[in-house]
């Protein structure tokens, strides 16, 4: 059984907005233009270091085929494909649900943009897993991602965030339709639709980044290594707080 796991992101520079301003960075006095251009610059460097992290640890997931980020921006996610992810443009959709849908059948399609390896043969394209993973997990660690796929077994299901409300993680059943219902309540709204909520434990995989204090937490797991870097350089984060390997 294949997995493909579609990671939907906004443009870096407009994404997480609840996060913005959560870095401080030093500027010289007097040049409030250049003050705005480095603080975007530095949110735009933030929603970057959370998606390389948790992309990196979806990639090293055993069980899990391809990584397929789903976008309005292809160019700015270059970090992403150097990575070995895929980069396919969500075609002008309005939210995230509608970007997913786009997504899907590419993936499940035996030939195409991203239908990955010529010859690949097995379950993959329209008979395989597909899944949905948010892009702001940053102390996300392959194997709390491998316990829930294991615990999945094949069935439609969904990791709720660590508020119990949201929804990390959705995984359709082996080629069956994903059916995202991401908002505001999507835990509720996936269960409702027939999801298995996931029970495993899986700290770093309900652990998504929208605000400040998301951050702080994740912290306490265990960062990746960019959002660890990129937070050391911002003086926000001693170098213990990278997660261990796993």
């Amino acid at each position: 059984m294949t997995v493909t796991l579609l990671v939907p992101m906004k443009p870096p520079h407009v994404g997480k907005s609840r996060l913005r301003g959560a870095l401080a960075s030093p500027v010289s006095p007097g040049s409030p233009d250049g003050a705005g251009m480095r603080a975007a610059e530095v949110h735009t460097s933030l929603v970057l270091a959370l998606a390389r992290d948790t992309v990196s640890a979806a990639l090293d997931t055993p069980g899990v085929d391809r990584v397929v980020v789903v976008t309005g921006d292809v160019d700015a996610l270059t970090p992403l494909a150097e990575l070995g992810a895929e980069i396919v443009d969500d075609r002008g959709a309005p939210d995230l649900n509608t970007a997913l849908r786009a997504a899907e059948p590419l993936v499940r399609a035996p030939c195409g943009v991203a239908a990955g390896p010529p010859g690949a043969g097995g379950d993959r394209g329209d008979r395989g897993v597909v899944g949905a993973l948010q892009a702001d997990l940053p102390a996300l660690r392959s194997s709390d991602l491998a316990a829930a796929l294991a615990e999945a077994d094949g069935r439609r299901a969904f990791t709720a965030d660590r508020h119990g409300t949201g929804t990390t993680l959705l995984l359709s059943a082996p080629g069956e339709p994903l059916a995202p219902d991401f908002g505001p309540g999507s835990a509720h709204a996936h269960a409702r639709s027939g999801a298995v909520a996931l029970t495993t434990a899986a700290a770093s995989l309900r652990s998504d980044v929208d605000t400040p204090s998301d951050l702080r937490h994740a912290r306490t797991l265990g960062l990746g290594p960019s959002t660890t870097e990129l937070l050391g350089r911002a003086g926000a984060v001693p170098a213990a707080a990278h997660r261990p390997e796993g």
